[in-house]
Parts: structure tokens; C-alpha cells; sequence
């Protein structure tokens, strides 16, 4: 479907840049970062806060994206999964394909901050990645069973 504006739509006739508004702020901004760390010197309290930025804001779009596709069952943090899969194998990779996603791409991160220099200027944002990866992977598995009172996580698991 296709607006008289000849923006794409969905079903429900919202244009395709509100549908996605969310992901696409988060990853201009995410590119603002990127484009500002390019000429700026990595010593410098901007050069780092504009370094520091690009990991944390990688890890925002990475929650908004994978959430959106991935799963894990028992996360308050994570949609739940319906059962789509007779192969048991199949359904838990289906079930837990969020942790799964997580642990590969942050094995990757890893990998590469083993072969960078640290002290280098994408170094120490490879580093900063590596330990935001490090925090989404926890926050999935630790929302699994654990509760704060007042999140609005806990308030829908204390209702059940």
C-alpha cells in the first residue's frame, strides 16, 4: 500500500518512518556519534564522551532491533514466544534466539577487541562495546528470574 504522499505503509495505513520512528532516531543518533568521533581526538573529554557515546547507543538500537525480532522465554524483558516449531531443537533455539543472538555477536565483539590495539582510538570503543554487550546479555538472563519491586517488569510478574 502506498500513501498519496508515496510514503510506504502498513495495513493500518501509518507511513513507514512512524511505524520504525523509534529505531530510526535511535540510530541517527547513533550515526551523530559515529560522525563526531571520525575527526576527534580520542584523548580528549569529547573525543572519549563521543566514543563512550557510540557504545552505549549501539546497545540502545540493538534493544530496540533485537527485541523486535528475537526471543527469550521466561525475560521480562523480552517478548514471549509462541510455540512455532515441532523440533524440540528448533523451538529452544526459537525460545532463547535473544541470549543466542547476544552471546554470538558479543563472541564476535570479543574476537575483535583481541586483535585491536586497546589504547587505540576504536580500541577503546571496541572495549566500551564489549562491556555494553556484557550488560544486555545479563540484563535477559538476570530478568529471567530475578524481580525489583516497582519496575514495571516486576509489577506485571507480582500480578500473576
Amino acid at each position: 500500500m502506498v500513501h498519496a504522499d508515496n510514503q510506504a505503509a502498513d495495513p493500518r495505513g501509518e507511513p513507514l518512518w512512524k511505524r520504525h520512528s523509534l529505531s530510526l532516531v535511535a540510530g541517527g543518533i547513533l550515526t551523530l556519534w559515529f560522525v563526531l568521533y571520525l575527526p576527534s581526538n580520542p584523548c580528549s573529554h569529547l573525543g572519549s564522551f563521543f566514543g563512550n557515546a557510540i557504545a552505549d547507543w549501539t546497545g540502545v538500537v540493538i534493544t530496540v532491533l533485537a527485541t523486535k525480532w528475537f526471543f527469550e522465554e521466561g525475560s521480562q524483558e523480552s517478548r514471549q514466544p509462541r510455540r512455532i516449531h515441532r523440533n524440540p531443537i528448533l523451538e529452544l533455539l526459537h525460545e532463547h534466539s535473544l541470549t543466542l543472538f547476544l552471546v554470538v555477536t558479543g563472541l564476535g565483539r570479543v574476537i575483535l577487541f583481541s586483535r585491536v590495539d586497546p589504547e587505540a582510538k576504536w580500541g577503546t570503543v571496541v572495549s566500551n562495546l564489549v562491556s555494553e554487550w556484557s550488560q544486555q546479555i545479563g540484563l535477559v538472563l538476570l530478568t529471567k528470574k530475578l524481580i525489583e519491586p516497582g519496575s514495571k517488569e516486576s509489577h506485571d510478574e507480582e500480578g500473576e
